[in-house]
């Protein structure tokens, strides 16, 4: 019996030490990619075009013409962060401000295919971040969007000191998403007045937990719950609180809900669990058939643009008539 239980002890002490080396590994996978930095720029303009054409020259002639200009400010935890930002293709008759915030990655070169939409169709002005660790911004690692949110938080007030407009929508994909959906849950200065969630994830523990079985065929137990005991001792925070589906439940203002059926890297039940957290105030949801990870404007572009527009039309009637944030109620369209 004595042989026994210091076998057993052994080999508990022989898997504690191996999820606590996994789990620092999966820590270190998870929240520090590479490349990022100058690097990841150079990187990301060839995937810019890729996903419009033409956006690296609509950047670069803007850029040289002094219209869209470079940023930087001290963000959450002192580090450094940098954006870019525009007025409006009419700046006289801007209908708000947009944030469009990236994803897992990438930075504020990708999703110009959105800064285009929202400048020169829609005509808002734009304030495009990077967030830390990504692009030209500083960090020790990714933040899933869950201390993400306080930088764009700073990024909305930049913006409402620049624009000086009293509409300012947040639109993110994938982990700018969750960074949208995390920072819909806190308190925000009134001109912030809804929210476009691109395939976000529900949890940063729930998209761990799926690639963790997606990509290396394990359980979450016990890699993942000594990953997040890593990331929680280094960085302040772990993956269970960095929830998308916790901050929802909290949020009033309208929010737009946008993922593909296909989506095969966030799955398509995360945007479920989502959309049915959101209990106050107004939502919309827009699946789009077929569409893979982040691909929903490739794969339709005139139904995504209609779905953003005609949202941003309905958020600016229901505070005009007074009906902004709970007076509409909630409701699903599907897909057309």
């Amino acid at each position: 019996m004595k042989k026994m239980m210091r076998l057993a002890a052994v080999l508990l002490m022989a898997v504690s030490l191996n999820s606590c080396l996994a789990g620092k590994f999966m820590c270190n996978y998870a929240l520090k990619p590479n490349p990022h930095g100058v690097e990841d720029i150079d990187r990301t303009r060839h995937k810019a075009d890729s996903l419009l054409a033409g956006s690296t020259a609509w950047y670069d002639a803007l850029k040289g013409k002094g219209i869209l200009k470079d940023t930087t400010i001290v963000g959450y935890q002192d580090k450094k962060v940098h954006a870019v930002y525009a007025p409006a293709a009419n700046p006289a008759k801007a209908n708000g401000t947009a944030i469009v915030v990236h994803g897992y990655t990438d930075n504020h070169y990708v999703f110009l295919y959105l800064v285009r939409m929202y400048r020169d169709e829609f005509n808002y002005n734009v304030m495009v971040p990077d967030l830390q660790y990504h692009g030209y911004s500083e960090g020790d690692a990714a933040q899933m969007g869950w201390f993400d949110r306080y930088d764009v938080e700073k990024w909305a007030e930049v913006a409402h000191g620049i624009f000086k407009d009293d509409f300012m929508v947040v639109h993110g994909v994938s982990m700018g998403a969750a960074t949208t959906m995390m920072m819909s849950g806190d308190p925000l200065p009134d001109y912030v007045k809804c929210f476009v969630e691109d395939c976000g994830y529900s949890s940063a523990w729930d998209q761990f937990a799926f690639n963790l079985k997606q990509s290396f065929h394990l359980p979450p137990f016990p890699i993942l719950n000594s990953a997040s005991i890593v990331c929680k001792n280094r960085y302040g925070w772990d993956f269970k609180e960095a929830s998308s589906a916790n901050q929802v439940a909290k949020s009033t203002q309208p929010i737009l809900f946008i993922h593909g059926d296909a989506d095969d890297f966030v799955p398509y039940e995360q945007l479920w669990t989502n959309y049915n957290a959101k209990t106050k105030g107004y939502k919309e949801v827009y699946v789009c058939p077929g569409a893979v990870h982040a691909n929903s404007f490739q794969k339709d572009p005139a139904t995504y643009k209609y779905k953003v527009g005609n949202f941003l039309k309905t958020v600016h009637n229901m505070i005009a008539v007074g009906n902004y944030p709970d007076g509409a109620g909630c409701y699903y369209e599907p897909a057309k």
